[in-house]
């Protein structure tokens, strides 16, 4: 479990593909601090389980239903990534409960720069859609975020300057693609409620 506020970001450092599987090699800092291999770091909001450890890089492995479904599988070596450990009990709950499972992938759409801050407006899969509400919680790439209007086919989100300047939404461009997961509350009352209509 996580809470959507980026710790740090980080960069890949290699990754290996091989058959069923890759291996993600990132450099970081903040986040190594008490960390041990079987701990679990949110890259880009999705969770994945830490195998190895260096002073400066952590090491996670990824199966192809991750790949498939966030965009880890477009990553190089030197691209940025949204770093988070997982929630402790003595952790502030900043953002909302974020579980690193994502639900689908969008993609960038629209950038409005608003002074120092940006309206992004984003695409999102049927997947994510029904449970996307103005003022409710999604998380992009791990990012906490509230959701500012619900479109057709997606929703915008504004961005202020220190998120802009702390994690990879600052280099967000039109096209590209991010991690999306719903906020998991609405994903319960929805199948709840569908068991009883």
């Amino acid at each position: 479990m996580f809470t959507g506020i980026v710790e740090e970001v980080g960069r890949v450092a290699a990754i290996e593909h091989h058959d069923g599987r890759s291996i993600l090699t990132v450099e970081a800092k903040t986040v190594l601090e008490e960390t041990h291999i079987g701990d679990s770091i949110a890259v880009n909001g999705t969770c994945l389980t830490v195998t190895a450890l260096t002073p400066t890089t952590f090491t996670v492995e990824m199966v192809l239903e991750t790949l498939r479904r966030t965009n880890l599988g477009d990553l190089v070596v030197g691209n940025p990534v949204n770093l988070e450990r997982s929630l402790t009990p003595h952790s502030r709950m900043g953002g909302h409960f974020v579980q690193g499972h994502i639900d689908g992938t969008g993609e960038v759409r629209h950038i409005r720069h608003e002074g120092d801050s940006r309206v992004v407006t984003f695409s999102a899969p049927e997947t994510v859609l029904p449970f996307v509400v103005p003022k409710g919680f999604i998380a992009v790439d791990g990012i906490s975020l509230t959701v500012v209007d619900r479109l057709e086919d997606g929703f915008t989100v504004a961005f202020i300057p220190h998120t802009l300047a702390h994690t990879i939404a600052g280099n967000y461009r039109e096209g590209s693609r991010v991690n999306l997961e719903a906020d998991i509350l609405g994903k319960y009352v929805v199948n709840i409620v569908k068991q009883y209509v």
